[in-house]
This record gives structure tokens, C-alpha cells and sequence, in this order.
């Protein structure tokens, strides 16, 4: 009957939005810093088994194949893509970008949790110390380092090592070392927004350690790492998901039909 039609079709309808919601939240995201692009993985549903594979027919022979009928599809999770965005100088020597794996930890200034990010926006507070650059919220780099106010000069090597220079001395001094962490399943993170991850216990404890080492990146100075989005790949997903849930509307609207003419039969 074409009744399974109409619930199949509509699996398939709610993937596929599940799949734009995705697509939009990546395209809305084209210009954040650090962001990494998400994508919408599917799976087929369970069958309907109408003939097994493998019976004996009617002379004890087996047969080669079987007639099973699926019954639809659903989004069977939503990973997250953490290659490489491209690099954007921006010429502030507080603006970091890690070239390789890593995040920067920063500290929540509510919870005390550490959190994690691949956004270097960082800037100074009024008391010295490196922070996110936010409007809503004052999250501390973990380990602290603070700079002194006369400071003239600030270089951050790529080992994460941060010196800076004071008025009237051409030395320059250290002010501490940024210290990045890795996790043996990234997409286990929790997405909190704000270019933030909280760790759980899918991707594991972070493995913390100096830029550099241990299969660490390094610290770019000077410059962002952009979002890794690709605008034209999402519009072609775009397109191809319209197509698809269009396909799919399609196949409810022929059930539908053939339902209205098996309720319009009539004897003769």
C-alpha cells in the first residue's frame, strides 16, 4: 500500500531539513573566526523483509537474493570538519592564530571551567592580561599572562613563548608561555557558541602541552585564522538538498494520488 510511501517520503523530508539547518549555520558562519564547518551524515532506516536471502525455492535450491523494502532514512550525526582555515593578517600583535592541531584554553570568568577555542582574538584588560576579545564576557588565557603597561613591544613565538619589551630597555623580557591543548576525538566537543568548546567525556581529557611539540601546532602572530567554510560548496549542497526534499514532496504527493484512486475504485 502506498500509506508507507507517505512516512518514508517524510523521513526523508526531515533529514534533509536537518541537513539545511545545517548547511544555513555554516553559510551564517562564513565569517567568524575559527569556525569549522558541520556536516549532516545519513543512514538508511529499517527494511521491511519480505523474502529472505538464501531460501530454498521450490526445486531446494537458494535463491541468490531476497525482496526487502526500506522504510525511509535519518540524520545519523552531525560531524565536524577541523581542517585548516586560511590565515588573515591583521598586523595587531595581540591576535594569534595556531597553524596545526590545538586549541587556546581560556578560563570562564563564571564557572571557572576551562574552555576551549581556535579563535586568537585576544586583547588586554585593564589589568595586563591576555584575553578574549569579547563585549559579553572577560575569559581569561590559561595560563594567565600579563602584560605590563609600559610595555613598548610585544613578539609571541611560534612555541607559544610571550616576551615583550619596556620603554627605554631594547631587552626583551618574558612574560609567560601559551600553552595549547589537544583531544583524541575533537568531535566528541560541546559546542557552547561563541567560538567555544567545553570538553565531555566523548572527546576525552585534553592532552595540554607546549606549541610545537607532541604533534601541537604552532602560534601565528599577527594574523586570524579565518572560517573553513567554502561559500560555492555549500550552494551546490544547498542546491542539492532543495532538489532532494523536493524528490522526496514528490513521492507523498503520488502516494497521495494513488491512494485517492484506490478510494474512487468502484464495481461494475
Amino acid at each position: 500500500m502506498s500509506v508507507q510511501t507517505l512516512y518514508t517520503a517524510a523521513t526523508g523530508m526531515e533529514a534533509l531539513q536537518t541537513k539545511l539547518d545545517v548547511i544555513a549555520n555554516n553559510l551564517a558562519n562564513v565569517n567568524t573566526l575559527a569556525f569549522k564547518k558541520d556536516r549532516a551524515n545519513f543512514e538508511d532506516l529499517l527494511y521491511r523483509h519480505r523474502v529472505l536471502p538464501g531460501i530454498q525455492d521450490s526445486g531446494s535450491n537458494r535463491t541468490a537474493t531476497g525482496i526487502s523494502v526500506g522504510l525511509g532514512s535519518r540524520v545519523q550525526g552531525i560531524q565536524t570538519d577541523f581542517r585548516q582555515g586560511a590565515f588573515q593578517p591583521t598586523g595587531k600583535a595581540t591576535d594569534l592564530a595556531i597553524e596545526g592541531n590545538g586549541f587556546f584554553q581560556v578560563q570562564d570568568a563564571a564557572t571557572g571551567q576551562i574552555l576551549y577555542t581556535r579563535a586568537g582574538n585576544f586583547d588586554i584588560n585593564e589589568q595586563g592580561q591576555l584575553v578574549l576579545a569579547s563585549a559579553q564576557t572577560g575569559r581569561l588565557l590559561e595560563p594567565n599572562i600579563t602584560i605590563p603597561t609600559d610595555a613598548t613591544d610585544i613578539v609571541v613565538q611560534p612555541d607559544g613563548n610571550v616576551l615583550y619589551r619596556q620603554a627605554g630597555n631594547s631587552t626583551l623580557q618574558q612574560a609567560g608561555q601559551i600553552q595549547l591543548a589537544v583531544f583524541i576525538n575533537p568531535d566528541g566537543l560541546l559546542k557552547l557558541g561563541e567560538n567555544l568548546y567545553a570538553a565531555t567525556d566523548a572527546s576525552g581529557q585534553p592532552i595540554v602541552g607546549t606549541p610545537g611539540t607532541d604533534g601541537l601546532g604552532v602560534i601565528r602572530q599577527n594574523a586570524l585564522e579565518a572560517s573553513n567554510v567554502e561559500p560555492v560548496q555549500e550552494l551546490i549542497d544547498l542546491i542539492t538538498t532543495q532538489r532532494s526534499f523536493e524528490l522526496n514532496s514528490q513521492a507523498v504527493q503520488a502516494g497521495d494520488q494513488i491512494l485517492q484512486i484506490i478510494s474512487n475504485l468502484r464495481r461494475v
